[in-house]
């Protein structure tokens, strides 16, 4: 999904030539294990593994970590460079110099151009050629390359400068036109010259004193004057005096830049200060010309001059200074929304359940980019299922986000399912890594972002697993790579995917494109700053929350320029789309890396969907026309394809009519990183909240404002241990408890317990009772049914339906019956014991919920048993599919063994083993007092259902047989061996056929 291709034919070079061209670093020859509190890195590069390239074009004027995917970024990769967008201007590092262009501006019905025609080269009058470009230099916006071989080219260029800085030894400018140029100011013996070339217009400034050679011809050269200094500026236009206006600044060089940034809480704004250190090369002048992009003058008070560039990001104003300042409102996120919906909460629980019944929430690959979306993916649902009253499904996905995170933060001697820090580079690196994410340092924020959004959502519940000694110094070495937000921090660049100047990221590494560097899902971007923002609010971490906060304000802004253009202004005519899903430095398009699918190409710039995704609904008019030229243009809305992403998007603007359409067709697929649970509850709480409200803020990070029917709703989250009253800017106050969010709208329904029926009302101990009633929960986790004051053991539990044993040690008589939630106790139920039940059935019968019962099930289902992933498991149960039957009272039978029948199947898949495991916990204390694990069982890669039994002989036994009292049995169902999922048939009648059973010795 991500930045799936990489240019063709990439450079290679020969050992001679990396280590006299390029700076190199040799790693050390043994493994390294860096311990960070309880997690760790490695620094060695896990064995069979590949990382990025040893060779880094540049000079030892750039020590340290180097920056990757900049718009620049090709420079340091490559021996020169491909193309490279420093808006308005365009260029490339030659061998024969720096080729520079006025980017030619077009459209066509899918894409917008900004494209690079090399207008002329700027070069050298005594090298016709250099062997390399190496990048000499960097600041925040900037890049200074060195072309170097007897005589020198030394040449900066930046974002937003008109100008190209130069200085030279061994020789003068030299540049180098295709055609000749059109000199309309200046003579031969000036310094000045005003020249026009492809109909763009450029003012060559030589040093007070110097000559031109070469007027009339193709080639003009410069005398320098004895000096070595030189510039260049694209100019608006073509008149004397807009040359003077530039002139005046073009011989003050921009040495560095640097962009600070400020956030007020009480303001809720962020202030962006850019600051140009110059040099007067000549004369006292300070300061520059500036070219702002419409993020940029679109929200500052300072003067702007009367030149303007077109660029592909639409018109660039210009100002002039050392300085400007832009001022954003930041609008706030939510960890999650408030429990507002009208929803029903047997259904939201029902599909909560649906996603902790999985076998394992990684439910595909194992790489940076998808598992950080599975993680996500449980981050996103653990608070709902908090808000439902589900205690097994919170304790679930706390449990695999704890798990699963821990696992991967730490190295030890793994050499997948770790991190490697590459010092080289000055990058940690995630395997097993995914979309060149490893080898070319693509889409870190995009896989990351998961990853830190999930540490946020453990340390909201666990703070003790976010602090310093266990894993927060992990997961702050991860936002360190992709967002280090502190400039004295050695080990990685400052801001790496982010571009300040820009107001957006850059998804390549390398840049090695010749539209320049590129950017598919700036939603994922965001989902990476929220996490950031939420990970600072809960682990304290200030500075950490205000980088994600000013990134986060700053790329929205972007978004809503130039990918979804909500102002009409900047797009060109002839585009035939109200939305742009990648941006590169030279052209915006209406395609993704991976589908031409519209609902691809629109989706991937709304996923994920989180509490924090508020900012796709500040524009409401716009969020409708994004939503209807979709549906022109597929043909419909009843989405085929990420329906849930489109459904939580519309309701934004529109909640009553993204739940009709859920409802129309509630039977779709999920997208990989969502639930059902997710998708339903934001659905309804998003029509109880309202549209988006902008014109109010708060004076905390965490709040939403929204507003319904002329109502304004009010919600703040509290990450603090006491309670706090936030202020909104329209003078509302709402109170807050501690670790909780509030809203003005009002809190969930009642959530207790309540018992209808029993069935049967009568019945000896040992019978199975089925209790009817509302809000029992998706899953029993800590809840309990109790006869009388005695805990009766479960064999299934929906959030209407309870199947119970009566316990053995009942006395005949009447029982009240009770049922227990987090949420409260119910009112009883009545029933009566008659005698002690000796029978029991010896058969028993795979069915759904995870059961062994004595009667059938009642239709075949599908259970997925998941992947060994390559490792063998024989003997050991790994990620199993379990099944359990208590309350079992029975006389053990020595002349019967334990045997099965199991129906399990590959598909196509080749090299899967099956192996069962089926323990007797005899008195139900929680202790298996009787343990057999059979063989595995070769599935053959053939579809069909292959039959499994007993007679594939027992590996091994433990503990010896008695008596059950109130017993337990379970199986465990899992892959042995085998890189692939297998399915097991469950819950099959006797119509189905194909029943999977276990005989037990037992009568």
């Amino acid at each position: 999904m991500r930045n799936r291709a990489n240019k063709l034919g990439s450079l290679t070079l020969s050992a001679v030539l990396a280590v006299s061209m390029f700076s190199s670093f040799a790693g050390s020859a043994s493994a390294a294990t860096i311990h960070v509190g309880a997690g760790s890195y490695t620094t060695t590069l896990p064995a069979g593994q590949i990382g990025p390239q040893a060779a880094i074009s540049k000079t030892a004027n750039v020590p340290g970590p180097m920056p990757t995917n900049d718009w620049w970024s090709s420079l340091a990769w490559t021996p020169y460079s491909d193309v490279m967008f420093p808006h308005p201007l365009a260029v490339q590092a030659k061998a024969d110099g720096l080729g520079l262009g006025y980017p030619v501006q077009s459209a066509s019905a899918d894409a917008i151009f900004g494209a690079y025609v090399n207008d002329f080269t700027l070069g050298h009058s005594a090298q016709s050629n250099f062997p390399d470009a190496r990048v000499d230099g960097y600041s925040d916006s900037t890049v200074s390359m060195l072309f170097n071989s007897g005589g020198s080219l030394r040449v900066t260029t930046g974002h937003g400068l008109p100008f190209i800085y130069s200085t030279y030894t061994g020789g003068t400018p030299k540049l180098t036109f295709n055609s000749t140029p059109i000199v309309w100011s200046g003579t031969a013996s000036g310094s000045v010259l005003g020249v026009t070339v492809n109909g763009h217009h450029y003012g060559l400034f030589g040093p007070t004193g110097s000559t031109w050679s070469g007027i009339g011809s193709s080639t003009l050269t410069n005398s320098l004057g004895g000096k070595n200094y030189f510039s260049v500026a694209v100019l608006p236009d073509n008149s004397p005096a807009t040359l003077s206006a530039y002139k005046q600044y073009a011989y003050s060089f921009v040495t560095n830049s640097t962009i600070n940034y400020a956030y007020n809480e009480s303001t809720s704004q962020v202030a962006t200060t850019y600051n140009f250190t110059t040099q007067a090369m000549e004369g006292t002048q300070t300061g520059t010309i500036l070219a702002l992009y419409p993020h940029q003058w679109k929200h500052t008070g300072n003067t702007l001059l009367p030149y303007t560039y077109d660029s592909v990001r639409g018109t660039m104003k210009t100002l002039s200074g050392t300085s400007f300042t832009t001022t954003m409102t930041y609008q706030g996120i939510l960890p999650y929304l408030p429990a507002v919906g009208s929803y029903d909460n047997t259904t939201l629980n029902n599909l909560i359940e649906t996603v902790r019944q999985e076998p394992n929430h990684t439910v595909g690959a194992k790489d940076t980019y998808w598992l950080g979306k599975y993680l996500g993916r449980i981050a996103n649902l653990l608070p709902i299922a908090q808000q439902a009253g589900n205690a097994a499904a919170v304790s679930n996905f706390q449990s695999y986000l704890e798990t699963t995170l821990s696992n991967n933060l730490t190295a030890g001697s793994k050499t997948n399912d770790l991190f490697y820090y590459d010092a080289n580079w000055g990058s940690l690196i995630g395997y097993p890594g995914s979309y060149g994410s490893n080898d070319v340092l693509n889409d870190h924020h995009f896989h990351y972002g998961y990853w830190v959004r999930a540490a946020a959502e453990v340390a909201r519940n666990n703070p003790a697993w976010a602090t310093a000694s266990n894993y927060g110094g992990m997961v702050d070495l991860l936002i360190k790579d992709f967002a280090n937000w502190e400039r004295n921090d050695s080990r990685f660049p400052y801001l790496r995917n982010f571009d300040p100047y820009a107001g957006h990221s850059w998804a390549s590494g390398n840049s090695q494109f010749a539209d320049g560097n590129n950017q598919e899902s700036s939603s994922e971007s965001i989902n990476a700053w929220a996490a950031m923002i939420l990970w600072g609010q809960a682990t304290g971490n200030t500075a950490i929350r205000d980088a994600g906060i000013y990134m986060y304000t700053t790329e929205v802004n972007a978004i809503n320029e130039y990918w979804f253009n909500t102002s009409g202004t900047n797009f060109k005519p002839g585009y035939n789309h109200n939305y742009s899903s990648m941006i590169w430095g030279g052209k915006s398009v209406y395609a993704t890396w991976f589908s031409a699918d519209v609902q691809a190409i629109r989706g991937i710039n709304i996923l994920p969907v989180t509490a924090a995704s508020a900012y796709l609904g500040y524009y409401p008019a716009y969020s409708a026309s994004f939503i209807n030229q979709a549906k022109v243009e597929l043909g419909t809305n009843d989405w085929t394809m990420w329906k849930d992403i489109f459904l939580e998007y519309q309701a934004l603007y529109d909640a009553p009519g993204a739940i009709a359409l859920y409802h129309a067709n509630p039977n779709y697929t999920p997208e990989d990183g969502e639930t059902k649970a997710h998708t339903y509850s934001f659905l309804y709480n998003m029509q109880a909240l309202g549209q988006v409200d902008t014109s109010v803020t708060a004076n905390t990070p965490t709040y939403g404002v929204f507003k319904k029917d002329g109502t304004k709703n009010y919600v703040a989250y509290n990450p603090g241990n006491a309670a706090k009253v936030v202020t909104f800017s329209d003078g509302k106050t709402l109170n807050v408890p501690a670790k909780s969010v509030a809203s003005s709208v009002g809190g969930p329904v009642n959530n207790t317990p309540t018992i209808s029926t029993l069935s049967p009302a009568s019945g000896p101990t040992g019978t199975s009772v089925t209790l009817t009633g509302t809000n029992f929960g998706a899953s029993q986790g800590t809840s309990t049914v109790k006869f009388g004051t005695t805990a009766a053991s479960v064999t299934s539990w929906s959030n209407n339906a309870i199947t119970a044993v009566v316990p053995s040690s009942l006395p005949a008589g009447s029982v009240n019956v009770t049922v227990t939630t987090p949420s409260g106790t119910s009112s009883g139920r009545t029933f009566t014991v008659t005698t002690v039940n000796t029978g029991f059935s010896n058969v028993l019968y795979v069915n759904a919920n995870n059961t062994l019962n004595a009667s059938a099930g009642t239709g075949a289902l599908n259970a997925t048993i998941a992947s060994a992933g390559g490792i063998n498991y024989d003997g050991t149960p790994h990620n199993p599919v379990t099944y359990t039957i208590s309350g079992v009272n029975a006389t053990y039978d020595s002349s019967k063994s334990t045997g099965f029948n199991l129906y399990a199947d590959a598909g196509s898949n080749i090299g899967n083993g099956v192996q069962v495991q089926i323990t007797y916990d005899f008195t139900g204390n929680g202790t298996s007092t009787r343990t057999e694990t059979y063989n595995y069982f070769a599935l053959n890669d053939v579809p069909n259902w292959e039959n499994y039994t007993h007679n594939q002989g027992l590996k091994s036994a433990t503990g010896n047989f008695s008596n059950m009292t109130n017993g337990t049995i379970t199986v465990k169902v899992w892959n042995a061996i085998g890189n692939s999922t297998s399915s097991l048939r469950i819950n099959a009648s006797s119509a189905d056929g194909s029943q999977s059973t276990f005989t037990i010795p037992f009568k």
